[in-house]
């Protein structure tokens, strides 16, 4: 249990601060109460899918994009109650409040049937890219939904 909290505790240093070296993530993670050698940070680091990516601010540590997607989807699926469409539009409804960060989620998922979001406080209005693809949009977002239930 100690090493799932402390990958969960490693990523989510990744994700909220530019983190450029090993030394920088002990400290970070000796602040939140785990001490690792650098041996197992190492190992944890590759276990997790940390990548070394250079950015247009330079080079960092960063979740890998196959390992940040896979946090974005295991997200989602909380957050939405229904989905609904007609001919030419999709519905998502969501819990008060997260329809916003729900809509950045399906955004950053970059499905090629969606061609907008657009939220309100719980309910995301999704423009398909063609009226032929509204069963393929509402596809696409259930198939996220069941991959992030069972992650």
């Amino acid at each position: 249990m100690k090493k799932q909290q402390r990958h969960s505790a490693i990523k989510q240093i990744i994700a909220e601060n530019t983190i450029t070296t090993q030394s920088e993530l002990a400290l970070a993670l000796r602040k939140t109460g785990f001490r690792t050698t650098q041996a197992t940070l190492s190992r944890d680091m590759k276990e997790i899918g940390i990548a070394w990516v250079y950015t247009p601010t330079g080079a960092r540590y960063m979740l890998s994009p196959e390992q940040e997607e896979e946090r974005l989807t295991s997200l989602i699926g909380m957050e939405i109650e229904h989905i609904e469409a007609n001919e030419t539009t999709v519905i998502v409804k969501t819990l008060p409040g997260r329809a916003q960060g729900v809509a950045e989620i399906i955004d950053r998922m970059k499905f090629l049937s969606v061609m907008a979001t657009i939220a309100g406080d719980n309910t995301i209005l999704i423009l398909p890219r063609s009226t032929k693809k509204i069963s393929e949009t509402i596809g696409d977002i259930k198939q996220a939904l069941t991959h992030a239930h069972g992650s």
